[in-house]
């Protein structure tokens, strides 16, 4: 029978309407206060609504099963999203019903986190079947073509802060407790950073955490707009900003990016550039291609 693949993503509200049930849903049941309500709402609004990540990992999983198709590896997809419709979970319930017994899952986040991609794992398993085989890959940070795209994307964003701008790699921050319990995220987001500062053949860079959560808990740092403030401080002249813990145009990048760091940046006198995400731009697609294939050949010499 035809393998599996599931893809899975974050997930955004469709609407502005649904804001509230979406934030529900990531605070695991517990309704927003109204201020951050309403502050995510506007941040919504100043990037034009509800942000397109949900129809751009639609594009995403699409290309790649034709991708997989094209290179004789046909697959039977499937999308599930882990805080809005369809549920990680009600996806692979319906594999399940559909008859899937083995199948490859894949997160659309590079590096392995306790509170990303561990998470989606757990949602996964506690839905599969015992019959069903789901091997959900646990991380891509240093893939070979990965590393690539981003090298070449960063170069190309180069240019746009000036003479030789400072880089900032940044991933989403994570509750500093899961140091620990010996989180390897930290570690990951680093070698992706070095591999891709080689790559790019860059003197010197930096890495900063961005879009921490409101939990009035400690989350790891430094944060991007404190970076930017010392970049200032040292009267760097320009600054490059690469998002390598995303994938795609979504709030983190359209909103805390290219706002409120630009914003900050230009206030603060620092040109300032972002280098572009990968979407579903044909060069990514063929190596998200490269990992499921390599799972794909190890379900099936596996049995």
């Amino acid at each position: 029978m035809t393998p599996g693949l599931l893809v899975m993503s974050y997930g955004t509200p469709e609407r502005l309407e649904d804001v509230e049930s979406y934030y529900t849903h990531i605070r695991r049941g517990d309704p927003p206060p109204p201020e951050l309500l309403d502050e995510l709402v506007e941040r919504y609004r100043a990037v034009g609504g509800p942000t397109a990540l949900n129809r751009i990992t639609r594009r995403q999983a699409a290309a790649l099963e034709a991708t997989l198709g094209d290179r004789g590896a046909h697959v039977q997809l499937y999308i599930g999203f882990k805080h809005v419709a369809p549920f990680i979970g009600d996806v692979v319930e319906q594999m399940a019903a559909d008859g899937i017994e083995r199948a490859v899952g894949l997160v659309l986040a590079p590096h392995y986190s306790l509170r990303s991609i561990a998470e989606y794992q757990t949602y996964a398993e506690k839905k599969r079947p015992d019959g069903m085989r789901l091997d959900i890959v646990s991380s891509w940070h240093d893939h070979p073509a990965f590393i690539d795209g981003l090298a070449r994307r960063l170069s190309d964003a180069l240019p746009g802060a000036g003479d030789n701008p400072h880089v900032v790699f940044t991933a989403h921050s994570v509750p500093a407790s899961v140091l620990n319990r010996g989180d390897p995220y930290p570690d990951q987001l680093q070698r992706t950073a070095q591999l891709v500062a080689e790559a790019a053949s860059l003197d010197g860079w930096s890495f900063a955490y961005q879009s921490a959560g409101r939990t009035g808990e400690p989350w790891l740092g430094p944060d991007i707009l404190e970076t930017i403030d010392e970049l200032a401080e040292r009267r760097e002249r320009g600054v490059v900003v690469q998002s390598i813990g995303f994938v795609a145009d979504h709030l983190e990048v359209l909103y805390d990016l290219d706002i409120e760091a630009r914003d900050l940046a230009n206030r603060r006198g620092l040109a300032y550039a972002r280098a572009a995400m990968q979407n579903d731009d044909p060069d990514f697609i063929e190596a998200l291609a490269t990992i499921v294939e390599d799972r794909l050949a190890t379900l099936e010499s596996t049995g």
